[in-house]
């Protein structure tokens, strides 16, 4: 008996928590409305906002300009796939050609 209440208590109980947790949470996103909603700028400009923070011109040719005016900003660029390091998006990615890609950890072990 007491082995059976040692199961419950380990793996049964946080299961139980995890799935009441995910339950609650995926009801309230469901409430969560998710259209953009229409708003026009300071300046005049008609734009959409999005529920994730997200905006963009309503006007093609403005949208159009502006996501290349973003694109040149380098928080913007995508990493390349042969870049080295950065992991989850913190620390240096270090690319091909520069003097510390692929030199290892240098930590003495296994040389």
């Amino acid at each position: 008996m007491k082995h059976a209440l040692n199961v419950v208590a380990r793996y049964l109980m946080p299961l139980c928590c995890a799935a009441a947790l995910l339950c609650t949470g995926a009801h309230a996103a469901d409430e969560l409305k998710r259209e953009p909603i229409d708003a026009i700028t300071v300046e005049g400009d008609k734009v959409r906002l999005y529920p994730n923070g997200r905006w963009e011109y309503v006007d093609a040719i403005k949208a159009a300009k502006a996501s290349e005016q973003a694109a040149q900003y380098p928080e913007n660029k995508p990493r390349p796939a042969e870049a080295q390091g950065g992991l989850f998006g913190i620390g240096r990615t270090i690319m091909p050609g520069d003097k510390d890609y692929n030199r290892g950890s240098m930590s003495g072990k296994g040389r």
